[in-house]
């Protein structure tokens, strides 16, 4: 087993305590610095995880000469100034998405990280998902497709409430357009799996719905995209009775895979009509978790690691912003 590698922490919400009860149980990567601008989210943390040092100021945990890398878990509009903060003082980062509201300084960024050869990425979980995996060998550049030629995609969200309640903490910039809704927050998922299997996609046409309120974020949205000449039909819904749920089905010509859940069901329809499951289930998730702790190690170590950079994620964001700007077709 190698050294341990310190992370420090910002944002101390949710996604924040979520990163950490998953750092706790790493046999290499430690959270041993945090910091929010908010006290009670201190004092929660500190209950829950009394050995972290708690930092003055974002700027004064970045200048921790003790860190290896930085945890981003602010709302977006933070993200570029405080990963640019981390590249002066030599870290490695790891943001939340949505990336940016910024999208001048985020190329800004980009070309810092390749010019200086920065070390960054970006939290989809997909990445390191069992799911994306199989796209890949089904559907992906090196593939030698399985189950045909992939003809069609669908994918369909909904969501009881909107942010989910489980968010409520998060503060309301996640409630509306400027910088929250469901697009970014979870579309963008799915749409970061699309383009690293099919490559950028262009956006056809998109209808999203608004409250009349001028300020909360999307209620529904339907579009239709196309990546390397495939189409894909996307629908999500906040409210109208329905349950939580994602699920996503790839059509081909001598097949079909059908992801649920996060990817986290997934199973094939292959030529002769029969199905096949692939996994499902809590193992899944537990090892896509630990898998891009394991990636984010790699990111900090310089090896070679699947998560998305920052390029990639703006890239996701780019079709999002494209998507609730609305397209008739």
């Amino acid at each position: 087993m190698g050294k341990q590698l310190n992370v420090g922490v910002i944002g101390l919400g949710v996604m924040g305590q979520r990163m950490l009860a998953r750092m706790a149980g790493h046999e290499r990567l430690r959270a041993v610095r945090v910091w929010d601008a908010s006290p009670a989210a201190v004092a929660e943390v500190q209950q829950r995880w009394p050995e972290l040092r708690v930092a003055e100021s974002a700027e004064s945990l970045i200048q921790d000469s003790g860190l290896h890398s930085l945890y981003i878990a602010t709302p977006p509009a933070a993200h570029m100034p405080l990963s640019n903060l981390a590249f002066d003082a030599g870290l490695s980062v790891f943001c939340e998405k949505p990336l940016t509201v910024d999208f001048d300084s985020a190329r800004q960024t980009i070309a810092r990280i390749a010019s200086e050869k920065r070390r960054a990425a970006v939290n989809f979980s997909l990445a390191s998902s069992a799911g994306l995996s199989a796209l890949q060998r089904a559907f992906g550049a090196a593939s030698r497709q399985p189950l045909g030629q992939l003809q069609s995609v669908e994918l369909e969200l909904a969501f009881a409430a909107w942010p989910r309640p489980w968010q409520a903490a998060a503060g309301a910039w996640l409630s509306q357009r400027g910088e929250g809704g469901m697009a970014r927050e979870v579309l963008s998922h799915f749409i970061f799996a699309l383009q690293r299997v099919l490559g950028s996609c262009s956006v056809t046409s998109s209808a999203v719905d608004y409250p009349d309120d001028g300020q909360s974020a999307e209620t529904g949205l339907k579009a239709e995209l196309n990546a390397s000449g495939v189409p894909i039909r996307i629908w999500a819904r906040v409210g109208g009775g329905l349950a939580d749920y994602n699920a996503m089905r790839w059509q081909a010509s001598a097949g079909e895979l059908e992801l649920n859940e996060w990817f986290s069901q997934a199973r094939e329809r292959q030529a002769d009509g029969s199905w096949r499951d692939l996994g499902q289930g809590e193992a899944w998730r537990t090892a896509a978790h630990l898998d891009q702790l394991d990636q984010w190690m790699a990111m900090i170590e310089g090896r070679s690691h699947c998560l998305p950079g920052f390029a990639e994620a703006l890239a996701a964001q780019e079709t999002i912003e494209a998507i609730l700007a609305g397209k008739s077709a």
